[in-house]
């Protein structure tokens, strides 16, 4: 796993909205809705932190194995990545 920081993408914001009693990721021009796992890692997700201590993270709290988690991990930030939502 590589040491890659995630961070949210400039003008990209991750909140709840009370209207929709959901998280959703905000992006100009679009708004994400992300699942209950997505939710999750993206709660993780601080600019600071490693993709790796976030797995560890997860992996911990959900007590779950930690391969599991790398993979749903690692395919969800390379995905909003590609999506403009996130940086690494």
């Amino acid at each position: 796993m590589s040491a890659r920081i995630p961070r949210l993408a400039p003008g990209v914001r991750f909140r709840h909205d009370a209207t929709r009693d959901a998280w959703v990721l905000l992006a100009p021009e679009r708004l994400l809705l992300p699942d209950e796992i997505a939710c999750a890692v993206l709660h993780e997700i601080d600019g600071v932190r490693d993709e790796a201590v976030i797995v560890d993270r997860l992996a911990e709290h959900y007590d779950a194995p930690r391969a599991l988690i790398a993979g749903d991990v690692a395919t969800l930030i390379d995905g909003l990545i590609a999506d403009g939502v996130l940086r690494a």
